[in-house]
């Protein structure tokens, strides 16, 4: 299976961040397609000039009006394909993750062309403690809902997607758009049978970070996607239960 990578960034309003991000992204030897996901004029103009100042490498992808982190993803991987590639890196704009760690992402995704990447984050004394004991509930609704321990996270934005499997999980179900994409999307691709390893990432929280999580209605759509997913879960839990088996059997 060939393999050809490239960096996705979506970007909502991280001008202060992006030229590094950028500039650790084209270190590592991949070129980026950033997608701007209806950012102020005033990060819009600074992604305009680091398109400019790094073409043809980088490309823009900008849209209208904010639609989430989810659907800024999936216009930036169905942009990949039509340009040929068959993997993508996902990383966050915000400056938490370690751009000096894809190449290990890469290399690991080369390895293992048919699987999911997930990064698993190794933190710094910066985490804040609400942020690390909250994720674990839903680490607990993943293992439930897939039946497995295969997604050890499913929340960190540092990973690279098989461009085919994760388009077509994305066009097979309806797929939340905002915060709950990172976990939902990763749950149907196990669903469908994707394999999944994992890759430790360092991560980093800047005490100035811009966080765009919205307390009430992030976790109402959270809330609501494990609510889907668990009634999925149920529905599909012969095939799973099918699958564990004969996981078993073959170890």
């Amino acid at each position: 299976m060939q393999h050809a990578i490239i960096t996705i960034i979506p970007v909502y309003n991280h001008p202060d961040t992006m030229a590094d991000m950028l500039r650790g992204v084209l270190a590592s030897g991949q070129d980026c397609i950033m997608v701007d996901d209806g950012s102020e004029a005033s990060c819009a103009a600074v992604l305009d000039a680091l398109t400019a100042e790094h073409a043809p490498r980088v490309e823009l992808l900008r849209l209208a009006q904010n639609q989430g982190k989810g659907a800024a993803m999936i216009a930036g991987m169905r942009r990949a394909q039509q340009r040929g590639f068959t993997h993508a890196v996902q990383i966050d704009a915000d400056g938490q993750h370690a751009t000096a760690d894809i190449a290990g992402f890469a290399a690991l995704s080369r390895q293992h062309p048919l699987a999911m990447v997930c990064g698993a984050p190794v933190y710094d004394h910066s985490v804040p403690k609400a942020r690390l004991y909250g994720r674990y509930a839903t680490h607990v609704w993943v293992w439930i809902n897939t039946w497995s321990l295969d997604i050890r996270d499913s929340m960190c934005g540092f990973r690279v997607y098989p461009l085919a499997a994760s388009l077509r999980a994305w066009d097979s179900a309806h797929i939340g758009r905002r915060m709950e994409f990172d976990t939902e999307i990763l749950v149907r691709m196990h669903w469908q049978g994707v394999p999944f390893v994992t890759q430790f990432t360092r991560v980093t929280y800047p005490q100035d970070g811009l966080s765009h999580f919205r307390m009430l209605r992030d976790n109402l759509l959270i809330s609501r996607m494990h609510a889907r997913l668990f009634a999925g879960m149920l529905l599909r839990s012969p095939l799973l239960l099918w699958r564990k088996l004969a996981r078993r059997r073959a170890v």
